[in-house]
């Protein structure tokens, strides 16, 4: 929503109604008491990270030359008209210094030209001004706005208009903490922490490559354990490189603890050799072998990329016996795609995908509804030829097994690496 600029400032009187304003237009306006002895100019804006809106506490007054800053609270501001802010007489000469509270943000220094992530477009862009909803002695933050008439009123063209404002509602800008907010560096955007948490890691390893620098390292350190594992294995090699470098031990150790044997080489295999020495450091000693197969070996088998983390049943297992077994297993969700059928000696004789599953009644047994049409591979099988089985049939997972059709494990498409990915 955008106004005339002076029926903003003359409209804001505390307690009459309602009216939005633009920080850009009060940044460094006057700030006078009702005696109208000047105190001196606004230089920032303090909210509290409240929800649903980050509320007004006060006045940041930097008189500069060594002297002390004054903070007016907000409780104290009477009105703002005509481009200049009422507020009560200080008891003693003077308000306070300014002090930094946990939990508090400047609008100016945290804000304004800071990077705003639009997830829907892509785009990073940059914040040139902030909207506030005065209303009955309050005032909130509900937009930020990044389009070039923002930028002609950061820098005093408020006259001008050009095309429309592009406006964010807040609850798609709030920083991921507290902690972040606080600092001038911070980075904010258009998802939530939880939001972000909920994401593709397709879609966040996108995020990573139009973020840079220190933007990067603090979304990265935003998302939680198993998440920043999803996004490392999505994102593009140069963005690896420099996420595992920014990584303390501390945090590598747990993310690392998230990924496959062959997740865990397709990563190394991006990065330098003395970065790759110092993480092997933080593997489970039975990987670490492992890995380094994978790594140096030219024609890796499916034997040693499979996973022994799957659910088989004989065929005389009831649906809903195996509901219930899987619901006590405490298996991740990707374990759980397919429900693979074995007889005697654990020999592989059909399939059922989870969702059949779901769908079929309780007393019904597995040798009723799973297909024989197994597509397996045997342990020998090189990692091209997996590829080529993938591209194919668009499994999510497939079943290895020896000569004999005995299963041995499973193969997931996300475990496959390509050793021949360009940057």
């Amino acid at each position: 929503m955008t106004t005339n600029r002076d029926s903003q400032l003359v409209n804001g009187a505390k307690g009459n109604g309602f009216s939005f304003l633009w920080f850009s237009e009060l940044l460094k306006r006057p700030v006078r008491t009702s005696e109208d002895r000047t105190l001196g100019k606004l230089d920032d804006l303090v909210f509290r990270l409240t929800e649903p809106y980050p509320e007004a506490a006060g006045i940041y007054i930097e008189h500069g030359w060594g002297k002390p800053t004054e903070f007016v609270p907000w409780a104290s501001v009477v009105r703002i008209e005509k481009g200049t802010l009422i507020v009560l007489p200080p008891q003693g000469g003077a308000y306070p210094p300014f002090v930094d509270q946990p939990g508090w943000m400047l609008a100016n220094e945290h804000l304004m030209g800071k990077t705003i992530l639009d997830i829907d477009g892509r785009r990073v862009e940059v914040v040139n001004d902030v909207q506030f909803l005065e209303s009955k002695g309050h005032l909130v933050i509900v937009h930020v706005d990044f389009s070039f008439n923002g930028f002609l009123r950061k820098w005093g063209f408020g006259n001008f208009r050009w095309l429309h404002d592009d406006l964010i509602a807040w609850r798609y800008v709030q920083p991921f903490s507290i902690e972040d907010a606080a600092k001038s560096g911070a980075l904010s955007l258009s998802v939530t922490k939880a939001q972000a948490r909920d994401l593709p890691g397709e879609d966040l390893a996108d995020v990573l490559e139009v973020l840079s620098g220190k933007e990067q390292e603090a979304f990265f350190s935003a998302l939680d354990v198993e998440k920043a594992a999803e996004t490392l294995m999505h994102a593009e090699p140069r963005a690896r490189r420099q996420l595992i470098e920014d990584l303390t031990k501390e945090r590598a150790a747990p993310i690392l603890a998230e990924l496959s044997v062959p997740q865990l080489a397709d990563l190394f295999s991006d990065l330098p050799h003395d970065d790759v020495t110092g993480l092997m450091e933080l593997l489970a000693e039975e990987n670490v072998m492992k890995v380094r197969q994978i790594l140096y070996k030219d024609e890796v088998e499916a034997r040693e990329l499979m996973s022994s983390d799957y659910l088989s049943f004989s065929g005389t297992a009831s649906v809903a016996d195996v509901l219930r077994a899987i619901r006590q297993s405490g298996s991740e969700p990707e374990t759980i795609s397919y429900i693979y059928v074995v007889r005697d000696e654990h020999v592989l004789v059909g399939v059922i995908d989870i969702r059949e599953l779901l769908l079929a009644a309780d007393e019904e047994r597995l040798s009723g509804i799973m297909s024989t049409s197994v597509v397996s591979v045997e342990e020998d099988k090189t990692r091209k030829e997996l590829d080529q089985i993938f591209d194919k049939y668009h499994y999510r997972m497939v079943p290895v097994v020896d000569k004999q059709d005995h299963l041995l494990g499973v193969i997931r498409s996300n475990d496959l690496i390509a050793p021949d990915q360009n940057e």
